[in-house]
């Protein structure tokens, strides 16, 4: 699911294209529409790389979480975030396969697949920005205010607070999406649905990108600040295994921002720019085709990253050395 289907849409029109040029319809009163060309490809392209971010990403993040409740002890704070960002990435995951059938062709799930898919696509990319910055406040707070280690009672109760606060708060910001998400029929030659998030006033719109802007931008500033503190303290005081742990949490949230900020960038582009000529609307699509696969690449990043934690290096090889077992004594 992207935020610029109908901007998308506008560009994959053809109906009133002539040998590749472009041209405007009169619509009345309403603003002119610029009819272009498809980028040819640009959908099986985006549609494989789906698949192939799909297949990366539940087989690492699969084995990970099997590792994770296997073999860890999951009343650890670190375990316990770990834990809900790897399902946070498996929800997000899961609703590529449909995005990609629908980049393929069109939409042939119905009214409800696409509210409880764009449902569940907004919640585990809000759910992560949030997890991750619950995680970063955490080990600020565990590196900078080292007493509050003493109480490690008090320390799993922030984590499950912040987890589960986290969840709903994900759930309510993806409750516009839902309701402005709606199937559209189109008459283009042939009978097509869309799946699309279509707010509907200006206000609203504006509304809808501020939000979006907002839970990507404001967990930015605060983890920056965060790791100005963390690394203030950790490169006097820390010990070696307390900078192995920062580390790992610090290329989780950096490999997370990096993914997804040309994407959050493009989109707002998008949003306040109107190309007036076919060739910049379809280099600018295709930069957005580019950015969204990136930003969704994050999801089979991560299980690398977690791979610097030797633990858990230890337990995924446990665990492969398992399933190896059980399938020869099979």
């Amino acid at each position: 699911m992207n935020l610029t289907e109908s901007w998308k849409t506008m560009v994959n029109e053809t109906s009133s294209v002539n040998d590749g040029s472009y041209t405007y319809e009169d619509y009345g009163d309403e603003q002119l529409i610029l009819l272009c060309d498809e980028v040819e490809g640009l959908e099986e392209v985006t549609a494989g790389c789906f698949l192939v971010i799909f297949l990366l990403s539940v087989t690492g993040n699969g084995l990970l979480l099997v590792a994770l409740c296997r073999y860890e002890d999951l009343r650890r704070v670190t375990n316990l975030f770990i834990l809900n960002l790897l399902t946070s990435d498996l929800l997000f995951t899961l609703t590529l396969p449909f995005w990609a059938v629908y980049h393929l062709s069109h939409w042939m799930f119905g009214d409800l697949a696409c509210k409880l898919l764009t449902g569940a696509y907004f919640t585990g990319l809000y759910s992560s920005m949030m997890l991750l910055t619950s995680m970063t406040v955490y080990r600020c707070v565990i590196v900078v205010a080292s007493r509050w280690t003493a109480v490690p009672r008090r320390r799993l109760r922030y984590a499950w607070a912040t987890c589960t606060a986290s969840w709903v708060v994900s759930l309510a910001a993806s409750l516009s999406d839902v309701i402005y998400s709606q199937v559209q029929e189109e008459e283009n030659g042939t009978r097509i649905f869309t799946c699309e998030v279509s707010p509907g006033t200006m206000d609203e719109e504006l509304g809808y990108y501020l939000q979006v802007s907002l839970l990507f931008v404001l967990p930015l500033v605060i983890i920056i600040l965060c790791y100005s503190a963390i690394l203030r303290t950790v490169l006097v005081t820390a010990t070696r295994r307390r900078h192995r742990t920062v580390l790992v949490v610090f290329c989780i949230v950096v490999a997370f921002f990096v993914c997804w900020a040309p994407y959050n960038l493009i989109v707002f582009v998008m949003s306040v720019y109107t190309p007036v000529d076919c060739g910049v609307k379809q280099r600018l699509h295709v930069v957005y085709v580019v950015c969204r696969i990136v930003a969704y690449a994050h999801c089979f990043l991560n299980p690398a990253l977690y791979m610097l934690s030797h633990s858990f290096r230890r337990h995924l090889w446990s665990l492969l050395c398992c399933l190896m077992g059980e399938e020869r004594g099979g």
